[in-house]
């Protein structure tokens, strides 16, 4: 049967009035979802697929994939105090998970101290609060650095939460060279998504740019930023503005390291990557291979990269915190099985899977629990993971690789007409594509055309309700306390003596890590150190750097 063929039958046997009541078929980046897919869709896709391991790694980036070892399990957490935060973090450990994520809290991500009235009422509320090195002692104590894989969500203040890691590790006795891990260190997305930035856009990109320099020479085993869609789509992008915003802003930061007089191969090697894992199984499995095989033409073709090493896209996923519902918060454990096994047929590196009654508080240990054994049903139960990309060669997947990829590659030029993606942010561009996409995506569940259920189709009057997890409302204060204390034992004179350092490098050039390992280790506070670089740098305030 050929394309005509098809078309034809198709309209014979698939009449409007003849498809069931669920709505449009449509993905939710608009794809029409075909009834039934063949060669016409993809043609000469097996010429092209290739073997997993081969570029451009369609398939997958390694041979065996989870044959030979499994994904990540890297369950994201962190609230109230380092002390609360560390106890979660064993009892994770002791449950099977298998490398650590921090979740920090709103004025750590800024740079705000706890004690700052602009911290009042944040403090530990959605991730733990880290004001001083000593607080990073106290959350990774017990832990070795050496054998755990750390990874911490931090954007504007990441090279100062990186010194403090790499501060602890010293105490431990832990060489830097041993540490693995992940710093998000990804600023661009939160101009266009998420909005935890404090320095305006260019000298963030210089930090950016330090900490990549920096690692590859004392911290080679760290990943020293996970390029994000995962806030991109959590904003209400679709899975194409996804793929490409994400490849956009990496293209930028790429950009960044060559300016600074970065090699390619030096530091490509350590990119990484950390995208969404939504509903739509189908859609979600393509949009990864598409990321993935658009980053190796990217990387080899356009910047020349000779290492096999830097073509490969490494990604972290977590499952679609925006898709989970306050309603019936028992059928969010289906959802999360559905966006995990996407992840696993998608070829993730790393997963987070979350918990049920996170649309409702700060997620419980039984319900992390649940989540966590969600991995570990699929990994061991499923049979999902004994195939490499299990899903190749399906007509479908291949067509909407090829089309999510197609699209996606449309926005980038559209950027590159703009002077890229930093000049696209400043104009609103991204933002203003994911705020249409978001408001299309919320008027067609209020019209019932795209169904949640338990929101628009299948309530039921009287639910049973789950307790939500509460902070303590005494954490703020005692973490106040612990940092008085800080600064009544430090000596004053030597923290002075290594922010005037840090001020004077912020003005120059030189890499600003090395004095911030200083100030850190001088037990200067993440506050001090964020109004020192602001005095230089500036403050980004709604899109204005005052």
């Amino acid at each position: 049967m050929d394309s005509k063929a098809y078309q034809a039958w198709k309209e014979s046997v698939y009449r409007p009035a003849a498809e069931p009541e669920r709505g449009a078929f449509v993905t939710s980046s608009g794809f029409p979802v075909e009834p039934v897919y063949g060669p016409w869709d993809a043609p000469e896709f097996a010429e092209r697929l290739g073997l997993p391991g081969e570029y451009p790694f369609t398939r997958a980036i390694h041979p065996s994939m989870y044959r030979s070892r499994l994904w990540t399990m890297r369950q994201y957490a962190g609230f109230s105090t380092a002390v609360e935060s560390n106890a979660r973090y064993r009892y994770l450990l002791e449950q099977g998970q298998t490398g650590l994520s921090v979740a920090f809290d709103l004025p750590t991500q800024i740079g705000y101290d706890s004690d700052d009235r602009l911290a009042q009422g944040e403090v530990g509320r959605v991730g733990v609060a880290i004001d001083t090195v000593e607080d990073m002692e106290t959350l990774l104590a017990g832990i070795p650095l050496d054998r755990v894989s750390l990874s911490m969500t931090i954007n504007a203040t990441a090279p100062v939460l990186l010194a403090m890691v790499l501060t602890v590790a010293r105490r431990q006795g832990v060489d830097w060279r041993k540490l693995s891990g992940t710093v998000q260190n990804d600023i661009l997305k939160e101009y266009i998504a998420r909005g935890t930035y404090r320095f305006p856009p260019r000298p963030s990109l210089r930090l950016i740019t330090d900490l990549l320099a920096f690692c590859g020479r004392a911290v080679p085993r760290w990943n020293t930023i996970s390029i994000s869609g995962y806030h991109i789509r959590e904003a209400g992008s679709t899975a194409v503005q996804e793929v490409a915003f994400t490849l956009a802003n990496a293209r930028e930061y790429v950009r960044a390291a060559l300016g600074a007089g970065l090699a390619i191969d030096e530091f490509a090697p350590r990119l990484s990557f950390f995208f969404n894992a939504h509903n739509n199984f189908l859609e979600e499995v393509a949009k990864f291979r598409a990321a993935r095989r658009m980053w190796a033409r990217m990387m080899r073709e356009e910047f020349g990269a000779t290492d096999p090493r830097s073509w490969l896209l490494r990604f972290h996923t977590q499952t679609a915190g925006s898709s989970l519902t306050a309603q019936q918060p028992e059928n969010n454990v289906a959802r999360v099985t559905v966006q995990t096994m996407a992840a696993v047929a998608g070829g993730t590196q790393s997963l987070h899977t979350n918990a049920m009654d996170e649309a409702l508080s700060l997620p419980s240990e039984g319900a992390v629990r649940v989540a966590l054994r969600t991995q570990q049903v699929v990994a061991y139960e499923s049979g999902l993971a004994d195939v490499v990309d299990p899903l190749g060669g399906a007509w479908v997947v291949e067509a909407w690789t090829d089309r999510i990829e197609e699209e996606a590659r449309a926005y980038i030029d559209r950027i590159e007409g703009m002077g890229g993606a930093l000049a696209a942010i400043e104009r609103g561009f991204q933002q203003r594509e994911i705020h249409e996409a978001a408001y299309a995506t919320q008027r067609a569940i209020e019209s019932g055309e795209r169904v949640v259920v338990g929101v628009n189709r299948f309530r039921v009057d009287s639910e049973q309700a789950i307790p939500p997890f509460r902070v303590d409302e005494a954490a703020q204060q005692a973490q106040v306390e612990r940092l008085a204390g800080v600064r009544r034992r430090r000596d004053g004179a030597q923290v002075s003596r290594a922010l005037t350092v840090l001020e004077g490098a912020a003005g120059g050039s030189e890499n600003l890590m090395p004095p911030l390992v200083e100030a850190v280790e001088a037990s200067a506070s993440l506050g001090e150190i964020a109004a020192t670089l602001v005095r230089v740098f500036g403050e980004y305030r709604e899109g204005v750097a005052l």
